[in-house]
């Protein structure tokens, strides 16, 4: 099949990775499609996709219909060079018009969109989800949601790819870690586990905002709390942003990777929002042994306790966090079958061929 290609490499273009190439287009590659990638720089267009922000306003108005004409011009060149079969993109409604979608369909190209923040932020690709021929949809529990906005959803979950994400030979050097985003509810979980006397380590964006090097500050956090402010974590066990490589080694040298399930702020609305992550399978696929917060939707890809190990609450995660590193080989035995779960489930070969077969063309 000949694919066009149209994405950023990565969902945050505020640090360099090249997360969605590795996930997205490799896969199509490996799977022996002809995949033709849009030549455009995304980078600012995926700096302003909140189309609600008054300060993304003009330069979506200036934007859109300058990607949206380079876009149609390179679809059709490639299609006049060879037939393009599909249109493949991850996009929002920030990056491209509804009415480029459908000239790019009026070629006789099928077209699809991936999306993986529809949980909490379906608002910013429902004026353009319509037009597709197909939506690539990871929540499950939006499915009906984007079929009201008048859009074709197909159920497809997150993965890994096996050719990025494996196991290191590394010595392991730390008991619990985190890497990933400071937002939500997260410090406040992280300062329960070190208020709890573990060693935990965390790396990625916003965390030193949440940083002090005064280990007295535990006798403020009760204060900070009641009054509605997330606690500072102390500075030494925070880390900067580490690369795509420098991430999956991590999760090799680490004895307890961490996961968490809430999206956004969601965790201060009246429904708080769980989502299955790409982490809930990058995780296991590098080998690591994974603990997330419990979701009924993971029971569909693992067996909870056997391949991966999930938690209720902040309490019930402090105390597993104290088993399984007291049992060395349970967590072992974990580990691996996590691991060979997800080598022979869970790549993003494997979902792509079954979405290609709902779409009837593979």
């Amino acid at each position: 099949m000949r694919i066009f290609y149209a994405s950023d490499t990565t969902p945050n273009s505020n640090f360099q990775s090249n997360i969605w190439r590795n996930n997205l287009l490799l896969p199509l590659i490996d799977l022996g499609h002809d995949v033709i990638e849009f030549n455009y720089d995304l980078r600012q267009t995926f700096r302003h996709l909140n189309t609600q922000n008054p300060k993304n306003k003009n330069y979506i108005a200036k934007n859109r219909p300058e990607l949206s004409n380079n876009l149609f011009n390179q679809v059709k060149t490639a299609h006049g060079k060879k037939p393009v079969d599909l249109f493949f993109s991850y996009f929002f409604d920030a990056c491209v018009l509804p009415q480029t979608i459908e000239d790019i369909k009026s070629l006789g190209i099928q077209t699809v969109n991936w999306y993986c923040n529809g949980a909490h932020q379906l608002h910013l690709v429902s004026e353009i989800s319509p037009y597709y021929d197909w939506c690539l949809v990871p929540e499950k529990f939006r499915m009906d949601d984007y079929k009201n906005m008048g859009a074709n959803p197909i159920y497809c979950q997150e993965a890994a790819n096996p050719n990025i994400y494996k196991p290191y030979p590394v010595d392991i050097e730390y008991d619990v870690t985190f890497v990933g985003q400071a937002y939500g509810d997260r410090p406040n979980y992280i300062d329960r586990i070190l208020s709890a006397g573990i060693d935990i380590r965390i790396w990625g964006q916003n965390w030193s905002k949440h940083s002090s090097s005064d280990r007295s500050i535990f006798k403020r956090i009760k204060k900070l709390i009641q009054r509605g402010k997330s606690p500072s974590l102390p500075s030494k066990i925070i880390g900067p942003v580490l690369s795509d490589e420098e991430m999956i080694k991590m999760y090799s040298r680490s004895k307890i990777n961490l996961g968490f399930s809430t999206c956004g702020s969601t965790h201060k609305s009246e429904e708080r929002i769980l989502q299955v992550r790409l982490r809930d399978f990058e995780v296991p696929m590098s080998g690591g042994f994974y603990m997330v917060e419990y979701m009924e939707e993971l029971e569909e890809f693992y067996e909870i306790g056997k391949e991966i190990v999930c938690y209720h609450n902040v309490d019930d995660l402090i105390d597993k966090i104290w088993y399984y590193l007291a049992h060395d080989q349970e967590r072992e035995s974990i580990r691996n079958s996590g691991y060979q779960r997800c080598l022979k489930d869970h790549s993003w070969h494997k979902r792509f061929q079954n979405a290609f077969d709902k779409m009837a063309l593979n």
